[in-house]
């Protein structure tokens, strides 16, 4: 991956109002019979204020998430449909959205391949940004490396606003609002050329997806002619089925070889962000096969394992932090706290129960005295027959034989 978290940061920070440079900004509105409702180009600069705060949203969504999640680096497919799509996006951009024909062609592909079912919005930025140098300190200077020309692509979907009610002016009362269409945030969206070591990467896209929803693959495919990936969404749902799969029917020891090759994964990923010095790990189908021994799951559901990740993944295995589930092993790991002190506390009730059963019980007229202190003596039962009362200078007194060399102590101290 060439596209670093700084790349896309500095985009992003210039995504305001005293830095922005968007020159051109040209989109279509679809409806849900997938028909061109209206196309529109405006120049940025002189949008309304409220307009323009809006579409600046819009863009910086584009550029929002975390790379190898849900913004992800693309590659071309080398063959003639990939190259011709590249060759097309760049004229595209070289244009500065002036070409209208390159536009509608932008507009009808993503028509053909965004399956959404309802209304939505395609917005298109160009921009040119005059990359500064680094100092060795690591700030800006003023003189420019390079310019960096690029376009951004958004998909939004449109909803009907919710029901409401509200003042009405003109009647001067509170009445039902008037529903309208309102303009959301990305579906999904992309950048060309990609921003990479802080210049353009004409060989990449960096394709922007909301988190939780599918990669649209199609669309990577058949509109930027890229080969496509999963989400981090998708490579976690893909290798959880994979490994429930291979144990069948039996979801209970499924969901318990998962959660403990998850609980593996988890300290894997915690080591790589200590030390930042070491790179992602790479969860191959062997390494896979390695957290499944290490779980004691069966040979053959091992091996079944290994096969069906191999099958599914192919030669782009995930990395590790892709297909972890950190809430699961969170969830687990305070279930598992929980059983453990549930036990002890358990073990406790039974060592007490076992004691008072064991207990000699004090019986009432035992007792030398009917009301205050009690006072709780414990000895063999052939012993306590010769205990008795007796009133001893005019004290009532607890009376213990003893026989013999016997000797008695209370509280550890011995009686004289």
């Amino acid at each position: 991956m060439n596209i670093t978290k700084g790349d896309v940061q500095e985009l992003r920070r210039r995504l305001k109002k005293t830095e922005c440079t968007f020159g051109r900004l040209c989109g279509c509105y679809v409806n849900s019979g997938k028909q061109i409702v209206t196309k529109f180009t405006e120049q940025f600069s002189e949008l309304e204020e409220d307009e323009y705060y809006k579409y600046l949203e819009i863009a910086k969504k584009t550029f929002s998430g975390t790379l190898g999640a849900n913004l992800l680096e693309l590659e071309f497919d080398r063959s003639d449909s990939g190259i011709e799509h590249q060759k097309y996006l760049l004229t595209l951009k070289d244009s500065k959205l002036a070409n209208e024909e390159l536009l509608d062609r932008l507009y009808e592909q993503v028509i053909e391949e965004y399956s959404y079912p309802g209304n939505y919005l395609i917005v298109v930025y160009h921009d040119v940004y005059d990359v500064p140098s680094k100092a060795t300190s690591g700030e800006d200077q003023d003189e420019s490396t390079e310019l960096y020309a690029y376009c951004v692509c958004a998909v939004c979907p449109v909803e009907l606003a919710k029901p409401a009610l509200g003042y009405k002016e003109d009647e001067n009362r509170i009445g039902a609002r008037e529903r309208d269409w309102v303009v959301g945030l990305p579906d999904l969206g992309f950048v060309y050329p990609a921003f990479a070591n802080r210049g353009s990467d004409v060989n990449a896209v960096m394709y922007y997806v909301k988190t939780g929803r599918p990669s649209h693959p199609e669309f990577i495919e058949n509109v930027l002619g890229c080969v496509a990936q999963r989400t981090a969404a998708e490579d976690k749902l893909a290798f959880k089925n994979v490994v429930h799969d291979a144990f069948g029917e039996d979801e209970e020891q499924a969901d318990a070889a998962f959660f403990q090759m998850q609980k593996t994964i988890s300290a894997m990923v915690a080591e790589r962000e200590e030390d930042e010095s070491l790179p992602p790990v790479e969860l191959t189908a062997e390494a896979v096969s390695g957290l499944a021994t290490e779980a004691e799951v069966p040979d053959e559901v091992r091996a079944q394992i290994e096969k069906s990740y191999e099958q599914v993944f192919g030669d782009q295995p995930p990395q590790a932090h892709n297909v972890l589930d950190s809430r699961l092993v969170e969830e687990g790991t305070v279930k598992a706290h929980t059983a453990a002190l549930e036990q002890k506390v358990a073990v406790l009730q039974q060592e007490l129960a076992h004691q008072a059963a064991n207990a000699t019980d004090t019986d009432e007229d035992d007792v030398p005295w009917e009301t205050g202190t009690v006072i709780d003596v414990r000895m063999p039962q052939e012993r306590a027959v010769n205990v008795h009362t007796e009133v001893v200078e005019g004290q009532k007194c607890l009376v213990i034989p003893l026989t013999g060399d016997e000797s008695a102590r209370i509280n550890g101290v011995e009686v004289e």
